[in-house]
């Protein structure tokens, strides 16, 4: 076998292999010496089958087995003589059709270019110095919260006999909905509650209960929105036959702990102390992203150093898959931010260096400080994502048990919180009071699939254990969500899935 480096340029390198024919026989030989003692043939005891005989009944199918053993025993050896760390999968070309190779009568070659890991020195942690950006809770948000759940919780009461159904008020109905007369499915339901003007349903379909009575019957016509998710309706004139069984109207809204009781509390107070610990918890997991993000933008700014190609292409390329996934299945052009594709794609190669380098850094930190991700911590998280498919635990376990990367890619946003961790310890961070606009503003430059800020790169070292170079995940910036999480009504529940918009 002979290995010469060919060509070193940057961060790649490429070498000449060549193995000699007589090697891929005898390695060939010894696969069929150690099926001699298993296979069993007619006319033959068993472990007396002629090795002759043997390879002419299976050398041709054992060979290209035998060829890519020894292509990835010979890469191994290769780069673990020199020390290298393929930052991804070395390329293999070979020279040629390989026919003559697998017949045993022709060496064989092959060029290997592989990309390896760049060196570099992190920077001194310690002279990071950092702000961390904290915001009182206003009461005001409490409040506004607090209502919103008294909304969701409010109670209703029987109208009067006879009285019309105005907006705002619950009904209760059965309907079977029909298309060209005859009944389609998931357009049916009995004892289904709504509240009209919530627009829980198709447009059209509370507007024609408005008025309704108790005991009455009406028929309903409305139209499938032509962007309606199932495409057999989509477009689709239909007809209602709506049974009104009751009609109630909504009761004032009192702020007690009778409306506590309701949610779970015991008082008011506890209501609004709950409230309260749920609106800081949020506020501390903001100012935790944006302590990240600028951490992150220090580690950026304080390291230049060459990045393996594949990996920013890699990199790049998950993130044009679901621009182009975008353009083609939900309308998003890239002219509406006024840039074009070009433009664009520039943009989003520059945010996959960031994320490459960044991934480094944070691994060389990790490793060199011996941080790791234990058993237990990896546990909690596959039960955490085991519970977010309920009733599917069995399937998820053993889809991770069958997946090694997918593990990998559970593990790994818990390394890089550790490491970033590690830095903050380091780090010099002073709080800086912010109003809760800037708590909770965006990075200005953010693009629509920037979120993530850190690539993953995970390998097994010499040493058996994973090293999980960052993680690819995003930062989560949902500036428009309610705090009130856990007591968010279910309203209309069983009202026939067809008939809700």
């Amino acid at each position: 076998m002979q290995i010469q480096e060919t060509s070193a340029e940057g961060l790649v390198r490429q070498f000449r292999v060549t193995i000699p024919a007589s090697d891929l026989v005898a390695a060939l030989d010894a696969r069929l010496s150690d099926l001699k003692e298993r296979v069993q043939l007619k006319g033959f005891r068993k472990g007396k089958v002629p090795l002759s005989f043997l390879k002419k009944a299976y050398g041709k199918g054992l060979m290209p087995e035998v060829i890519e053993e020894t292509v990835n025993a010979t890469t191994q050896k290769a780069l673990s003589e020199r020390d290298i760390k393929a930052a991804i999968p070395p390329k293999i070309d070979f020279d040629g059709e390989l026919d003559e190779v697998v017949k045993g009568e022709s060496d064989l070659s092959y060029t290997m270019s592989v990309e390896v890991m760049p060196t570099f020195e992190v920077t001194d942690l310690k002279a990071i110095s950092l702000a961390r950006p904290v915001a009182e809770v206003p009461e005001s948000d409490i409040d506004e919260a607090l209502q919103r759940l008294a909304e969701q919780a409010r109670t209703y009461s029987p109208r009067a006999e006879g009285e019309a159904a105005q907006d705002g008020d619950q009904v209760t109905i059965d309907f079977v909905g029909r298309i060209d007369g005859k009944a389609f499915d998931g357009g049916t339901a009995e004892g289904a509650s709504l509240v009209l003007g919530q627009g829980r349903f198709i447009p059209g379909f509370e507007d024609g209960l408005l008025g309704a009575k108790a005991g009455e019957e009406r028929l309903v016509a409305v139209t499938f929105p032509e962007d309606y998710g199932v495409e057999t309706l989509a477009g689709k004139p239909a007809e209602f036959t709506v049974q009104v069984r009751d009609v109630k109207k909504p009761d004032d809204i009192v702020l007690d702990d009778e409306l506590a009781k309701r949610l779970g509390l015991d008082s008011l107070a506890k209501l609004k102390e709950t409230l309260g610990e749920r609106f800081k918890a949020d506020f501390t997991r903001q100012s935790r992203a944006q302590l990240k993000r600028r951490l992150l933008d220090a580690l950026d700014e304080r390291h230049s150093f060459d990045l393996p190609p594949g990996m920013v292409e890699a990199e790049f390329g998950l993130i044009w898959r679901q621009v182009q996934h975008d353009i083609e299945h939900h309308g998003y052009d890239p002219a509406d931010e006024g840039k074009s594709e070009e433009e664009l794609k520039a943009e989003y190669r520059r945010i996959s260096e960031r994320r490459v380098r960044l991934g480094l850094v944070l691994a060389e930190v990790g490793q060199a400080n011996a941080i790791t991700v234990t058993q237990d911590e990896l546990s909690r998280a596959l039960s955490d994502e085991v519970r977010r498919y309920p009733g599917q635990a069995e399937r998820i376990y053993e889809y991770y048990r069958r997946q090694p990367e997918a593990l990998a890619q559970l593990r790994a946003p818990i390394f890089e919180e550790k490491v970033v961790d590690f830095i903050l310890e380091l780090a010099d961070v002073r709080e800086e009071t912010v109003s809760k606009e800037e708590l909770f503003k965006d990075p200005e430059d953010e693009l629509p699939y920037a979120h993530g800020e850190v690539h993953h790169h995970h390998h097994d070292d010499d040493d058996g254990h994973d090293h999980d170079h960052g993680h690819d995940h995003g930062h989560d910036h949902d500036h428009g969500h309610d705090h009130d999480h856990d007591h968010d009504g279910d309203h209309g529940h069983g009202a026939g899935d067809e008939a809700k918009g």
